[in-house]
């Protein structure tokens, strides 16, 4: 299993993953789950994968073959006008690469299957964030839903719905995002450290802050020590039951 999260901001994107992969509790393993192609000056263009890791892996593989050696069948990831034209490209690869690797018919589909957020800018245009489904149709995040998650995302999701404000600053939302995985890591040991971050600034067109956040990290340590202190403190604030 894997988290993924993407925050779509008034200033602009944060992306956030992890990187454990399972197969079983005795075969763990790290994968880098996110990946980016860049432009600079005209296009920035970030992928989060969840799901079966072969499929993951062929997805990102094609797009970055594809995109170092282009054709009028298979053009640039980086040579789309829009943001949109980027997402449906990557649903037609997710699509493509399912039913290759389920020759065996919809039993072989079903386990092959992947989930994929895609979020960037192109010059001309606003920033944009989509979900894209193993089908490879996809939805893209708005006002009602500013904030995209992919994977084992139950546990992280309820301080997503109360605290996510699109004017948040990008410090705050890094904030969240590590309380969001925090609770998921404590949660679902088939999600762990370390954590992959990346930020985009609205019409940068390049690539931003990038980081891994590994188990020792002292920000992170001090975000994940204070939640757990300050729920503790909010819960025996409230009020008993009189029975």
């Amino acid at each position: 299993m894997t988290y993924c999260v993407g925050l779509k901001l008034n200033r602009g994107l944060v992306f956030m993953s992890d990187t454990r992969t399972n197969a079983g509790l005795d075969n763990i393993s790290t994968y880098r789950k996110m990946f980016t192609w860049v432009d600079d000056g005209e296009t920035m263009i970030t992928i989060m994968t969840a799901g079966n890791l072969a499929t993951t892996q062929s997805v990102v593989s094609l797009i970055d073959e594809r995109n170092k050696s282009p054709s009028e069948r298979h053009p640039a990831i980086l040579e789309f006008h829009s943001m949109f034209q980027v997402a449906k490209y990557v649903g037609q690869t997710l699509r493509e690469v399912i039913a290759q690797h389920g020759e065996d018919g919809q039993r072989a589909e079903s386990y092959f299957n992947a989930t994929i957020i895609v979020g960037g800018q192109v010059k001309g245009s606003e920033p944009r964030m989509f979900l894209i489904y193993p089908e490879g149709n996809f939805i893209e995040a708005g006002e009602d839903t500013p904030y995209l998650q992919i994977g084992e995302m139950k546990y992280g999701r309820p301080i997503l719905v109360r605290a996510f404000d699109p004017a948040m600053s990008f410090e705050a939302a890094v904030k969240l995002l590590l309380v969001s995985f925090d609770s998921t890591i404590k949660a679902n040991l088939s999600v762990g450290l370390p954590l992959d971050l990346q930020i985009y600034e609205k019409d940068s067109f390049r690539r931003g802050l990038s980081r891994r956040i590994k188990g020792n990290d002292a920000y992170f340590q001090t975000v994940s020590h204070g939640w757990g202190d300050a729920l503790k403190q909010a819960f025996d604030s409230l009020p008993d039951l009189v029975l």
